[in-house]
């Protein structure tokens, strides 16, 4: 549905995205994550057809955005980060706008109004003015504006942002509700919410494409281990140091005196690295009192690659 060949774009000396490439198929949930200035919404904008690229080609359903505009733009829904809401139209007239502007048919408008109103829970406020909706209903206004023509794609840039803690549950509930219907893009700095509902991530730093992988590989891209050992970190520092499997041995302060608690990063497959850490604590007679596998948040992953990277 979405394909990213090659692209990048220069502001003048500064490179906002460097030769970018990717593809995204009908019905997945595409997280775009990076810190500020990565090319997060420069990229966007070069999918949306509101920038071009300097290098690179951008398609969307097998249209070129450029030279294709109209026929892409049927595919896709955006929703940019500050929503382009008009305060002084009702938020029925502004989403019979946005169908108008969308070419819906004019003897479907109404009807496709109400539905895109009741998916995003709208419906008690479309006599209500836009200037006097609340943040949260005026996010929901926005996401309306994006489902109307029943896109294919929708893509959301920062949808939860500057919404309380109940309005961005209530957001992240409506984009869960349309991944089942849609393909998603959508870009947060809240890692929790990608990890909730993404089914792949991207990660830009500085412009560069530094990861792209779903959830499941990406976590599991480095095996950790919890380890508590009885005897202290001076000898058993240096001993998990040396064994072949361990890349990185981190201590745990503040635990229990004459015991070491720590945080391994492995390799190998199965379960050769535990095997090969109860052999050596056994020589050095040094038990092991707990032993588990550590799960990888999104965030730990992210500033993990931002780290390498």
């Amino acid at each position: 549905m979405i394909s990213f060949e090659r692209v990048s774009k220069r502001y003048g000396a500064h490179q906002a995205l460097r030769d970018v490439s990717f593809d995204v198929p009908k019905g997945q949930v595409l997280g775009l994550l990076g810190q500020n200035g990565a090319g997060k919404t420069t990229l966007m904008n070069i999918l949306t057809g509101c920038l071009s690229a300097s290098e690179g080609r951008a398609t969307v359903g097998g249209f070129d955005i450029l030279t294709q505009p109209r026929e892409a733009k049927r595919f896709m829904g955006y929703l940019p980060e500050h929503a382009p809401l008009y305060d002084e139209m009702t938020v029925r007239a502004y989403l019979r706008f946005a169908c108008e502007l969308k070419e819906v048919e004019k003897r479907a408008i109404d009807g496709h109004v109400e539905s895109v109103a009741e998916k995003t829970g709208l419906r008690d406020v479309l006599g209500r003015k836009i200037g006097n909706l609340s943040k949260g209903y005026r996010q929901r206004a926005g996401v309306a504006q994006a489902l109307c023509g029943s896109p294919e794609i929708i893509i959301l840039d920062e949808p939860t942002a500057g919404l309380d803690p109940r309005q961005s549950s209530d957001m992240r509930a409506l984009i869960q509700a349309l991944a089942g219907e849609h393909t998603l893009l959508f870009s947060s700095h809240i890692l929790g919410e990608v990890q909730a509902v993404c089914d792949r991530v991207i990660i830009l730093h500085h412009g560069s494409m530094i990861c792209d992988q779903d959830l499941d590989t990406l976590r599991r891209g480095v095996k950790r281990l919890r380890v508590r050992i009885a005897g202290g970190e001076g000898t058993v520092l240096p001993a998990l140091k040396r064994l072949k499997s361990v890349t990185q041995a981190q201590i745990e302060h503040g635990g229990e005196p004459g015991v070491t608690d720590a945080v391994l990063s492995v390799r190998g497959e199965g379960d050769a690295a535990e095997r090969e850490l109860f052999n050596m604590l056994a020589q050095m007679q040094a038990p092991v009192l707990y032993l588990a596998p550590v799960e990888d948040s999104l965030e730990d992953v992210f500033l993990r690659v931002t780290r390498e990277a």
